[in-house]
């Protein structure tokens, strides 16, 4: 499903969460997928605060990041600058990995499995609730609470 709207982009290249108001229109713009992530969702609706939200895409980005494969073929071009080739991806990815089982730890037992059905497998929350056995509407109270021990967690402000 796709909930396509257009969103103002401010003069450091980040879109707005907030519509434009009526009659006026911002110099950039951008069309943003509402429906992307439940994560995503949750924010565009207020369900979910700023740093919570910044929380779960930093979890997010380290679970992609720990979920790449190892590059398969050598790379035969130097670098034009002579500078280093940087963090090996396979280094790259078990710094990920060793990040997303800090903050999964840190998040702890009870609120770690909606946290990761959410965020991580991007499932919505009826179905993760269904998935864990809860009642209607009680994902997103959990989903905060694990989501704020994150930002704890991140040193979110």
């Amino acid at each position: 499903m796709r909930e396509l709207v257009e969103r103002p982009i401010d003069e450091l290249g980040t879109a707005s969460t907030r519509a434009p108001a009526p009659g006026v229109r911002s110099r950039r713009s951008v069309t943003v997928n509402l429906a992307e992530s439940p994560l995503g969702w949750l924010r565009s609706r207020g369900l979910v605060d700023a740093r919570q939200f910044e929380a779960g895409e930093r979890l997010r980005a380290d679970y992609e990041m720990a979920a790449l494969g190892p590059r398969v073929t050598m790379q035969w071009t130097a670098r034009i600058d002579g500078g280093a080739a940087g963090l090996d991806p396979t280094l790259a990815q078990i710094a990920a990995k060793r990040r997303f089982d800090a903050a999964m730890d840190e998040v702890g037992r009870g609120l770690r499995d909606i946290l990761w059905r959410v965020v991580c497998a991007c499932e919505g929350l009826p179905v993760a609730e269904k998935a864990l056995g809860w009642p209607q509407r009680a994902g997103r109270i959990v989903l905060t609470l694990a989501l704020d021990r994150l930002g704890d967690h991140y040193g979110l402000r």
